[in-house]
This record gives structure tokens, C-alpha cells and sequence, in this order.
């Protein structure tokens, strides 16, 4: 039996400003401060000796080995993404950044902003663009019905309003 994963799906290449601004930010975190404060450490345990039974040293080479995965992947990323800025010519209909009220068959209301999927944060009420619920309000207007497609069943949702700007 082999560890063959398939190929993920690929991410939608959109971002928002700030989520461009948060992704950078913590780049150069992790490159300018976190890693050379690892390194620092890691020297520090290597000094003591044998490496073998050192804990320090084993956990700092594990932190240095993540640090860099993300690194890697955050400059990759960083160059593969496109930020999103412009308010679209017809504000009416839901795009990419819109934040948006829906209201389900049971009358709760929902605001959701729909984001890149790099900076999607439920808390927030960031959905990423390819999100279920993102695919179907895309191209809408106030007071459009959608079915949003779920794992347990359809739900159904009227969008209220629709902004572009909080």
C-alpha cells in the first residue's frame, strides 16, 4: 500500500488587501524574527554536547524545519495571488469582498464577507470564494433566492443586503 495522496485542488488565486498585508506581515515575522531566535536557540543546545539525547536541539531543528515549510509555502503563495481592490462597475450584485446578509427559511440572519482562501476566518465572518455558500450567492442580487448545497441536505437563504464596505 503506497502513500499516494492526489493532487489538491487548487486555491482560488484572490486577496483582499489586508489578507495580502497579513500574509506578508507574517512572512517577514517568521523570516526576520522567529527564525533567527530558533537558530539562536539551536546553536545555544548544540553547544552542550551530544546532540542525541538533547531535547532542546531535537525540538529546535523540528521548529526550524516548520518555520521553513511555512516560509516556502508563503513565498510561493505570496507570488501566485492576485489582490482584489477595485469596487466592481455594478455594486448591486455580490462579487469577491462583498460583505453580504442572508436570512434562512427560519428568518436568522447571517453576514459573511467572501474572501481569498488564505484569509478565511468563520469568527470573522470571512468565507473564502470557494466555499459552498460563496459559489452560490457570486453574481446575485438583493433579494435573490440561493440553495446552497450541504453535506446534511440543501439550505435555503435570501440575500438581504449586499456592501462593499463594512
Amino acid at each position: 500500500m503506497g502513500r499516494y495522496r492526489p493532487p489538491q485542488k487548487r486555491k482560488s488565486p484572490y486577496i483582499t488587501r489586508e489578507g495580502w498585508r497579513a500574509l506578508e506581515r507574517e512572512l517577514n515575522w517568521l523570516w526576520r524574527v522567529r527564525r533567527p531566535e530558533v537558530t539562536q536557540a539551536v546553536q545555544e543546545a548544540a553547544a552542550m554536547g551530544d546532540r542525541s539525547e538533547n531535547a532542546e536541539y531535537i525540538y529546535g531543528k523540528k521548529q526550524l524545519r516548520e518555520i521553513d515549510r511555512r516560509v516556502r509555502y508563503l513565498s510561493k503563495r505570496l507570488d501566485e495571488l492576485q489582490v482584489v481592490q477595485a469596487t466592481p462597475a455594478d455594486p448591486s450584485r455580490v462579487h469577491f469582498g462583498a460583505w453580504i446578509t442572508l436570512e434562512n427559511d427560519d428568518g436568522e440572519r447571517i453576514r459573511y464577507r467572501i474572501v481569498g482562501p488564505d484569509e478565511f476566518n468563520a469568527e470573522a465572518g470571512y468565507i473564502s470564494v470557494d466555499a459552498p455558500v460563496a459559489r452560490a450567492v457570486l453574481g446575485k442580487t438583493v433579494d435573490d433566492e440561493v440553495t446552497v448545497p450541504l453535506p446534511g441536505g440543501e439550505a435555503h437563504y435570501v440575500i438581504i443586503d449586499v456592501q462593499y464596505s463594512q
